[in-house]
């Protein structure tokens, strides 16, 4: 027989399945893996690192928050809290 491509081999299976069974491989959501330098890839840790780090914060912040039951209020000192105040004025 005459040898056939990779590509001919690959349609053929590729019928074959389909004559066996109705089941579809679902689709490609995101995009293939990609190689990156050693420099790209500890860039992408730090960030993800700095991140992780800053929620945990956030997160520790709001638990503490919570259990000493303590509100935290809007700060304006240009707003209407600045106006009740007594102006100052000089006295020369």
């Amino acid at each position: 027989g005459s040898p056939i491509t990779a590509e001919e081999r690959r349609l053929r299976d590729r019928k074959h399945l389909n004559d066996i069974t109705a089941a579809q491989l679902p689709p490609l959501h995101h995009s293939p893996a990609k190689l990156l330098s050693i420099e790209e890839s500890i860039a992408i840790q730090i960030q993800q690192k700095e991140a992780y780090e800053e929620m945990q914060a956030k997160l520790a912040a709001q638990k503490l928050a919570q259990r000493l039951d303590i509100k935290m209020l809007k700060f304006e000192p240009e707003g209407e809290a600045s106006m009740q105040y007594r102006e100052m004025r000089d006295e020369d």
